[in-house]
This record gives structure tokens, C-alpha cells and sequence, in this order.
């Protein structure tokens, strides 16, 4: 799925309907399913309709065991051994950000 193509409403409504697909796998009511992850109902129907919150999702991909989603979901980013060289064990801290006329008026460099 190409998810730059869409909107952020409508990969939001992605990640709920997939959300309701797991739980009815699972075979889980909604009000089971926020009792098991101590949400309420609410929270639970506004997920499965792409409006929950970060902290709302993770509960309930930790009750549908699904938490391994998260690894594919957004990637841990790695650096290659010579960039690991370069900064002597060093962690990187922060952006170094841009340097360019372009990016200083707000213009994205892509």
C-alpha cells in the first residue's frame, strides 16, 4: 500500500479498519477489548475509526499481540559501520539541519 498517496485522515482509517480486523480475528468485542486494555469504549471505537491517540494504540496492539507491528510500522533507522567509525560511538543528539537559501525560506529538500 502506498501510503504517501494518501491522506493522514485517510491512512488513519487504515490503521483502524486493519485494528478491527485483528480484534475480530481475535474474536474480541470492542468493550472486551478496552476492558483488556483498560481503554475505554470510546477509545476503542475512535481507533477502529483512525481518531485515536499514539498511547491508545499501543495498549491495544499489546493486547492483540500485535506490538511487533510497531518494528514495520516505523523501522529502527541503523548507520553503517563507517558512519559509526566517524562518530567514535557517539549518538547522534541532534538534526544538523539544512544549509541552503532554499531551505531557509521554508521550502522542503527533498
Amino acid at each position: 500500500m502506498d501510503f504517501y498517496s494518501m491522506t493522514d485522515k485517510g491512512i488513519g482509517a487504515e490503521i483502524g479498519s486493519r485494528i478491527k480486523a485483528l480484534r475480530l480475528h481475535k474474536n474480541l468485542t470492542q468493550q472486551q477489548l478496552s476492558e483488556a486494555a483498560t481503554l475505554s469504549l470510546n477509545v476503542i471505537k475512535a481507533l477502529e475509526s483512525g481518531e485515536g491517540k499514539v498511547s491508545s494504540l499501543i495498549a491495544v496492539l499489546r493486547e492483540l499481540g500485535a506490538l511487533e507491528a510497531l518494528d514495520g510500522f516505523i523501522p529502527e533507522v541503523t548507520i553503517s559501520p563507517l558512519q559509526m567509525a566517524k562518530q567514535q560511538g557517539k549518538k547522534r543528539q541532534r538534526a544538523s539541519g539544512t544549509k541552503g537559501k532554499d531551505t531557509a525560506k521554508g521550502a522542503p529538500e527533498w
